[in-house]
């Protein structure tokens, strides 16, 4: 690829673009930004890629001052912009932020003769890691106290907690940037120490080995911010020194590393999206070398799930949907492996939960998850009863491998988040906690539906939507409808309480399952990614003309909404079909694939590949400059869009969305608003504190209301 670059003097300018206030939102000069001649030609495709220079921020080159004004002056238009609806947002937040229960605990977690929990208190951003020996009456621990921990930083997050074998050690990861990126730290439990020896430019987790000073974690390329190595540390030693265990040589793949439920062996896993491999040590013999289990097969997935006495395999080999295989502890390659659960056409399964008597499946059949109990004794099979049409489910937390109980957690559109424990034996369950939603909540107020549209080539696709049963559907009725459709991730229909105050103001919420997810099985998946990924984009919009044509909603009421790969997905259908939707709201959107997926030093390009292609392939490449939304932004009309982004993402880097709205800004032939929020503390998932992350919400709120005259 040749690139040749042409520098001009002048960055951004200020220029008059007078925002219609017919929808309630204040007059304003927009930043309009300059434009510099930077030519992309590959493929004999010559391309002018006008913004090119927003990217030199981290490069702190001669122009990353001017990209940090250029963000301000958009931030600083935007509160001018939606200036008249400060009070509203505030208003909003401490209406969200009522609901939640600030002082709460978390349902404790038995592991090793401890019970695990965390609790908030009133007014506090974080929490409180605790522990309990032995029974709930005994006296608490406090492991970790993130409230003092954070005090003093914009941006804080803990992650990778994990407890030495004799309960006497903990190692924990701790991201200051946002950027996910972790340095590890160790802490004495019986001496209350935090030692001075740490780990830098981790992905956050510390695996112990059975000897109690051993660990093995994931490095990271400081650069790329790829999971490159796996590394041996023994305490008490200087982190420089390390041991590099595993190193991944196919850019293509994540690693990690972690210990069984058994506590038996250690896994070092490499997957990408169409294989997978398992190298795999005794935990009690840190210091020897990791064998492959099964090495890579092409477009073969497996996990691991060991038993006492054999190991199951999870595997799509010769099996679309996956199947369960089985092995001896001793001859785990792909010749000895023997089927234990066979294919079913109809039924995704997901993943394999063990215990010492029974394991449990999560399977998905026509888009919902079911969880089925299998004896290990007998094989005899049954399932956990939900009793709603339209729900979320899965397997929570259960770390203890010779427990008769399941964890699972449960919700709908409907039912708040809750927790159960399930007797394997007896088939009792147990409601173990239902969030609270403080200032009273009634289900019965809400109605849920699952629906089908028709897609343009006769497929169904399912929607999940909830609205207050005294709204009415007509064409007046605001509607909004969320999307995601990309790496086989199920968007399953669950309660969230901030969105009581979309439905108490007369909104209808919608999800739209379409390919791109794994809603329908692995199928669905595989047809809405590569050189099929338009899929996913005229799925949703013939599920929204689908709820226009039902009259649920209308043209001028549509909103959509959609972040990260979602953000995707709302860019490309405003470029496919812009007079669909009234408004629209794209968070951290990856907008501009063809440039992202050409440059390998940025984070997780690499990683990517089978996702959306590699474009150095020629077909690859004008694929995905044909749906690009940053490629295909064009000289037409456009709803009324707001877009977030924050400066430390490390998943969809600033510039995407900077670039993108600066075009658009550009092309655009309406007197729509186009907003861009820039987050300049924080990363891809917004703010650390369990009530800061609110504030963007009212935010986006707030832009749909005053689309639809509500103002309070």
């Amino acid at each position: 690829m040749k690139k040749v670059l042409f520098s001009t003097l002048i960055l951004f300018i200020f220029m008059s673009c007078t925002t219609n206030n017919k929808n309630g939102f204040k007059e304003a000069k927009a930043p309009i930004a300059e434009k510099k001649e930077h030519l992309r030609i590959i493929h004999g495709d010559t391309v002018n890629d006008e913004y090119y220079w927003m990217y030199d921020f981290f490069g702190k080159g001669p122009d990353s001052t001017l990209v940090v004004d250029y963000l301000k002056a958009e931030n600083a238009y935007l509160d001018t912009v939606m200036g008249g609806t400060a009070g509203f947002q505030e208003a909003l937040f401490n209406e969200m932020k009522g609901r939640i229960k600030e002082t709460d605990e978390s349902v404790p977690t038995f592991k090793n003769g401890y019970y695990y929990y965390t609790r908030t208190e009133e007014g506090k951003q974080y929490y409180k890691y605790c522990r309990k020996k032995g029974s709930l009456e005994a006296s608490e621990e406090i492991l970790l106290d993130v409230d003092k921990m954070a005090e003093g930083h914009s941006y804080y997050a803990v992650g990778g907690i994990s407890i030495s074998e004799d309960n006497k050690l903990m190692a924990y990861g701790v991201d200051e940037v946002s950027r996910r990126q972790y340095t590890i730290y160790f802490k004495n439990l019986e001496t209350g120490e935090v030692y001075k020896e740490t780990i830098p430019n981790t992905s956050g987790g510390a695996t112990w080995a059975a000897d109690n000073k051993t660990v093995f974690y994931t490095s990271k390329n400081p650069v790329t911010l790829l999971s490159e190595k796996i590394k041996r540390h023994t305490l008490g030693t200087d982190a420089s020194s390390d041991v590099t265990v595993y190193e991944e040589t196919d850019k293509s793949n994540y690693i990690g590393v972690g210990k069984t439920k058994n506590r038996k062996y250690i896994f070092i896993q490499s997957q990408a999206t169409l294989s997978s491999e398992t190298f795999f040590i005794e935990a009690d013999k840190p210091m020897s070398a990791f064998k492959s289990f099964q090495p890579r097969i092409k477009d073969v997935l497996y996990d691991i799930i060991p038993l006492a006495d054999r190991f199951l395999i999870l595997t799509n080999k010769d099996a679309k949907n996956f199947r369960v295989m089985e092995c001896s502890l001793d001859k785990t390659g792909v010749d000895n492996w023997k089927e234990y659960i066979p294919h079913r056409a109809d039924v995704l399964l997901e993943s394999v939960d063990e215990f010492k008597d029974f394991i449990v499946l999560e399977e998905r059949k026509e888009g919902l998850v079911k969880l089925c109990v299998r004896s290990l004794k007998d094989g005899k099979e049954h399932y956990i009863d939900f009793g709603e049409p339209t729900y979320m489910a899965y397997t929570a937390s259960n770390p203890e491998y010779e427990s008769n109980i399941v964890r699972y957690g449960y919700t709908s559109m409907t039912t708040p988040s809750s927790t159960f424990d399930y007797n394997m034996n007896t088939h009792e369950k147990t409601l173990m906690k239902e969030r609270e939603v403080v200032g009273g909540y009634n289900k019965e107020d809400y109605q849920t539906e699952r629906l089908y549209a028709t897609a343009k080539d006769g497929t169904k696709v399912p929607i999940s939507l909830v609205y207050k049963k005294t709204t009415k559907k007509d064409s007046k009725t605001p509607l909004l409808l969320y999307g995601y459709g990309s790496y086989g991730a199920s968007m399953d229909a669950s309660f969230s309480s901030n969105r009581l105050s979309l439905l108490d103001r007369g909104f209808i919420y919608a999800i739209a399952h379409i390919r791109g997810g794994q809603e329908m099985g692995r199928q669905w998946y595989e047809d809405g990614k590569l050189m099929k990924k338009i899929n996913t984009f005229t799925d949703f919009i013939d599920c929204g003309e689908f709820l226009v044509k039902e009259n649920y909603t209308s043209k001028e009421h549509l909103y959509a909404q959609g972040g990260s790969a979602g953000g995707l997905l709302i860019g490309a259908v405003i470029n496919m079909n812009p007079g669909l939707w009234h408004g629209v709201i794209a968070d951290v959107p990856f907008v501009d694939v063809v440039n992202t997926m050409l440059d390998e030093s940025i984070p997780l390009t690499t990683n990517e590949f089978d996702e959306w292609g590699n474009p150095k392939d020629k077909d690859a490449y004008f694929y995905m400059k044909s749906y690009s939304p940053y490629e295909n932004v064009e000289k037409k009309d456009y709803p009324n869009i707001l877009v977030t982004t924050g400066l430390h993402d490390s998943q969809v880097q600033y510039f995407e969305p900077a670039k993108w709205v600066a075009k658009l800004r550009d092309m655009k032939t309406d007197n729509n608003v186009l907003l861009l929020k820039t987050n300049m503390e924080f990363g891809h998932g917004g703010a650390s504190g369990r009530f800061d992350y609110l504030k963007d919400i009212a935010l986006d709120y707030a832009f749909l209301f005053t689309l639809e005259g509500i103002d309070r």
